[in-house]
């Protein structure tokens, strides 16, 4: 509760921020300052908890699990503002307001990770997606972003109707809105209920741009200013998946209900890892491939959700860390290239060194290679679904995948080091620098010490 007031507070903070400061790298300190206050009111409130949970009015459930997952979401937003807070400053001149939307983006994602009502759901899952239309257009010199914005927002209309209706076909069924109370998991099912968890699945699968779902992904990621498209791709991308665990764990979990969403989950996340490494290996834009990058990912997210056992909580955690850290590393060293073809990053490491060293990490994490946070991530996400029992078809298609994937990753790696070019690179200063070399450190610590996080749940 203490994550989502701050956070909300920050937005409305941030707002008022941009009234009487006119000096932009000052509301960036501004920002940075509220993130670490709400990373540290979100944990003070975990001694209060002894192991147990809070609910606040039957609505929303304030849990360790819940309280870790926003220090995750809080930690990477912390490191996203130092790495590309500059950027903000090139979009528009509403750079406060960026800021304050960003806030209110996190407000939404603290709410997902501790609803337990599925009108709380509903409302975090557009607390999420609002401000996210308002930042995919907000480039108004670019055809593209505005075009990003409106598609963005038309899909995300239809989208957010489906769930409504999942949501009142399973409340027709139980006659609660109550997550713990729906009581779905046992005895015969109840073709309303059946059909509001399918509408359920495919409205969230949406919102985590997951196959068949995905189609607006690439599009929207490739038109949205750059900055933003990180932090769309990662900590927003990381609390759909939260709002998914939790609302299937908790109420469709046992019987013979299971084995439907199950099934159905299963074949979305197959077609998700499939179609998203596949369609990456043929991009020619890095951000496009990127944005395909992103939807792989969400494959392997989805095998937390398919697997309900502790190792799929403690898998998806430390993948929403790994796979936000990398990927917000990724395009913080993007966003200072003038191409971003892959020809772009041709010599990179003659040129500057140690963007290539961070790049080159990065990309070994999200490929899922020993020593690095990405690695644990992916071995967490598949024996989980392994202990599942009736899942091995998904995980051998989950690591051909994840070898397809190291193709289009190494191809940047082999750019850099083994090309020859001269890429236009911007100037980077000695805390850009000293910022990347922590997220490297972050990257590796977390591969070779997953405890440090993993303890906690």
């Amino acid at each position: 509760m203490n994550a989502l007031i701050s956070t909300a507070l920050s937005g409305v903070l941030m707002m008022f921020v941009g009234l009487f400061v006119s000096n932009k790298q000052q509301i960036k300190y501004f920002a940075i300052a509220a993130v670490i206050i709400a990373f540290v009111a979100n944990l003070l409130e975990c001694p209060g908890l002894q192991g147990g949970s809070r609910i606040y009015y039957g609505m929303i459930e304030v849990s360790q699990f819940s309280i870790l997952f926003n220090a995750v979401a809080l930690g990477a937003t912390l490191l996203y503002f130092i790495l590309s807070g500059r950027e903000f400053e090139k979009v528009g001149e509403h750079v406060a307001d960026y800021f304050g939307l960003v806030f209110f983006i996190l407000a939404g994602i603290t709410l997902a990770a501790s609803f337990s009502n599925m009108l709380m759901l509903f409302l975090a899952i557009e607390i999420i997606s609002i401000p996210q239309y308002v930042l995919a257009g907000s480039d108004k010199q670019n055809l593209k972003s505005s075009e990003a914005g409106l598609k963005y927002f038309l899909m995300g209309a239809f989208s957010t109707g489906i769930m409504l209706m999942g949501i009142t076909l399973i409340y027709g069924a139980a006659g609660t809105f109550n997550i713990a109370e729906l009581g779905l998991g046992t005895g015969s099912i109840h073709p309303l209920a059946l059909c509001g968890i399918i509408l359920l699945a495919f409205a969230l699968s949406f919102k985590v741009s997951a196959v068949p779902f995905h189609f607006w992904t690439p599009d929207v990621y490739d038109g949205s200013p750059t900055v933003f498209t990180s932090f769309m791709a990662t900590v927003v991308k990381a609390g759909g998946f939260i709002a998914f665990l939790r609302m299937f764990h908790i109420s469709f979990t046992g019987g013979t209900i299971s084995e439907h969403w199950l099934l159905i989950l299963s074949i979305i996340a197959a077609c998700t890892l499939i179609l998203g490494n596949f369609t990456a290996v043929f991009q020619q834009s890095v951000k496009r491939m990127l944005a395909y990058s992103s939807i792989a990912q969400a494959g392997f997210m989805m095998l937390a959700v398919i697997a309900m056992n502790k190792l799929a909580s403690q898998g998806i955690i430390l993948y929403a860390a790994a796979y936000s850290i990398a990927t917000i590393g990724v395009f913080a060293v993007l966003m200072k290239m003038k191409d971003y073809t892959f020809e772009g990053f041709n010599g990179l490491a003659r040129k500057s060194p140690l963007l290539a060293l961070a790049t080159a990490i990065f990309l070994f994490s999200l490929a899922g290679i020993p020593l690095t946070a990405g690695f644990m991530a992916k071995y967490l996400v598949l024996a989980a679904a392994v202990q599942e029992g009736n899942l091995l078809w998904l995980v051998i298609i989950a690591v051909v995948c994840a070898a397809i994937s190291a193709y289009y990753y190494f191809r940047i790696i082999i750019a850099m080091y083994f090309k020859q070019g001269d890429p236009e690179v911007e100037p980077v200063g000695s805390g850009f620098k000293a910022a990347l070399i922590l997220t490297i450190a972050i990257i590796i610590i977390l591969g070779v010490f997953p405890g440090l996080v993993l303890q906690f749940v």
